[in-house]
């Protein structure tokens, strides 16, 4: 279940890169505007469509970023940290609280919960793996 833990988080990732410019969206008038402070103004009338555009784009960086690097952790030490499913956690219990049920959330506790019980199933990263030295 460990391996697929980093693959869930990246395509959790890419799900946010898809909606970031699939939703109603303000990237024409950012660029527009220009990039520069260009989602401070809150006077603006697509204020809030700017705010999420930036928001999802964010998030899914966030996301990839975490997905690779327990990638690289699992393949490195055959161990999924268990502060992946704490971070996810982190990230989905508020959003779930604030949000639910219209907000996808739901899927970071639920990979969150995964990870956790990923990480008390792999090897420690003192014993090797099965297959190798």
């Amino acid at each position: 279940m460990a391996r697929w833990i980093p693959r869930l988080i990246i395509a959790t990732a890419a799900l946010h890169f898809v909606w970031a410019f699939a939703q109603p969206h303000a990237w024409a008038d950012i660029a527009r505007d220009g990039f520069f402070r260009t989602s401070v103004d809150t006077a603006a009338p697509d204020y809030f469509a700017r705010e999420a555009s930036i928001w999802f784009l964010a998030c899914g960086v966030a996301l990839l970023a975490l997905g690779t690097m327990s990638r690289h952790a699992l393949r490195a030490t055959g161990h999924l940290p268990a502060q992946v499913g704490w971070y996810l956690l982190a990230l989905g219990v508020p959003l779930c609280v604030f949000s639910f049920p219209v907000t996808g959330s739901w899927a970071l506790l639920a990979i969150g919960a995964l990870a956790l019980a990923a990480s008390r199933r792999t090897a420690p990263a003192d014993e090797p793996r099965r297959g190798r030295p």
